[in-house]
């Protein structure tokens, strides 16, 4: 049977051939269609596909060693372009160079002052060009710094700054078994802790929100305080029992006296409602500010919540540089930080709608309520206030971890 085409659909044939042939099948076709052509076929071609001349003619001998190839190859053994690795062997050398950074601060110190250079690939690819003449695409210099397990990433806040305390894993051993013990017995477990202050007013919030095209949100080109408007200080209660947390949302001074206002506020809200029967409570805070363990204030405050909730309240606090280990930090804080991102906050209100509308997957939920009181700094705790405080220290690190019982 015998087809006759037009020169039109030859060059659709000759189209669909390029796209969907491999190499083998594509240069023996291909010169196939020349011959349909006639004079001037592979030139035709050629100015379709942009396929070489050589290619081309490579397909016109069947018995050509590039067309009879075993195992279902389409090319000898060796062929195609060589790898920009294999013809550039120091290249890996040359791009832990390149972004490897430089000197930075007193090279006598002891620590490391190397600091890499954040480069772009297309910068990376410049260099290689420029300084090593190895001209590359920065999609292969993707590719190489993957096979080189490098990556761009984001500072970990792990390294504690000063010396550590040698005791630092076995307090953490302690809260988590006494952490299990009143969960098991069905007593509260909270952990408390002042996120920073938040100034109020129409200032950028970092992060980014979903708004209509090209219409962001307008904000002050500066972050200077509002004294109009003044700052917020979110204290915060998580209940590790039933995933549910608490703010007390101040206007005035993080203190010891805010702090245990703010559990109050707690346990008159939600705690004796969930925890009826409850004759104990365990709070882990952490080992500085309003809340320290070495703070007077913060332990006869303590005293005086004893008095009016009548819980035997049991303390334990996170070692020093540790905070970030604190449950409220990383089961509520950062997912308020993560619900309000991008969003100013313009009042007061719109702080509470934003903390009370966080919620995640696992079931958190948050109730937030303002605190207009006023809370003074400087105050100072006798020797004999502190002597009246009813405070049993535990056996085990006993200036961290100590029960106060109501008088």
């Amino acid at each position: 049977m015998v087809f006759h085409l037009n020169i039109n659909e030859l060059d659709n044939l000759v189209l669909l051939i390029n796209k969907s042939s491999n190499e083998k099948e594509r240069r023996v076709l291909l010169n196939g269609a020349a011959k349909v052509y006639g004079y001037g076929g592979l030139g035709r071609i050629k100015s379709l596909t942009n396929i070489a001349y050589s290619t081309l003619k490579n397909g016109s001998d069947a018995n050509d060693s590039k067309n009879n190839l075993e195992d279902g190859r389409i090319r000898k053994s060796g062929g195609g372009r060589k790898k920009t690795t294999d013809s550039n062997p120091d290249i890996k050398q040359h791009i832990a160079e390149i972004i490897d950074g430089y000197e930075l601060g007193n090279p006598e110190n002891d620590r490391d002052h190397r600091v890499g250079r954040a480069m772009s690939l297309r910068k990376i690819a410049d260099t290689l060009e420029s300084e090593y003449g190895i001209k590359i695409n920065y999609v292969t210099v993707q590719n190489i710094l993957d096979e080189m397990h490098i990556s761009k990433q984001v500072n970990r806040k792990e390294e504690q700054a000063g010396k550590p305390s040698p005791n630092r894993n076995a307090q953490f051993e302690f809260i988590v078994k006494t952490q299990r013990e009143y969960l098991a017995a069905g007593d509260p477990v909270i952990s408390v802790d002042t996120k920073k202050k938040e100034n109020i007013g129409n200032f950028k919030n970092n992060g980014q929100e979903y708004r209509p095209a090209k219409h962001a949100r307008r904000t002050l080109d500066h972050d200077f305080p509002l004294p109009e408007l003044g700052k917020v200080s979110p204290y915060g209660v998580y209940v590790l029992n039933d995933n549910t947390g608490f703010v007390n949302l101040g206007i005035d001074h993080d203190t010891s006296a805010f702090a245990l206002e703010s559990i109050r506020r707690w346990w008159d809200a939600l705690g004796k409602q969930t925890f009826p029967d409850a004759e104990r409570i365990y709070i882990t805070c952490d080992g500085g500010g309003s809340n320290g363990s070495r703070v007077r204030a913060w332990k006869c405050e303590l005293q005086e919540f004893a008095n009016y909730s009548g819980l035997e309240i049991m303390v334990s606090h996170y070692p020093p540089g540790t905070s970030k280990w604190n449950k409220i930090e990383h089961r509520m804080f950062c997912y308020i930080t993560k619900n309000w991102q991008g969003k100013p906050l313009i009042d007061i209100q719109t702080v509470i709608y934003l903390i009370g509308s966080t919620t995640t997957q696992t079931g958190l939920k948050i109730k937030c309520m303002l605190d207009t009181k006023k809370y003074p700094t400087g105050r100072k705790v006798s020797d004999s206030e502190l002597e009246r405080v009813n405070i049993f220290p535990c056996e085990t690190f006993g200036k961290w971890n100590y029960i106060i019982k109501p008088n």
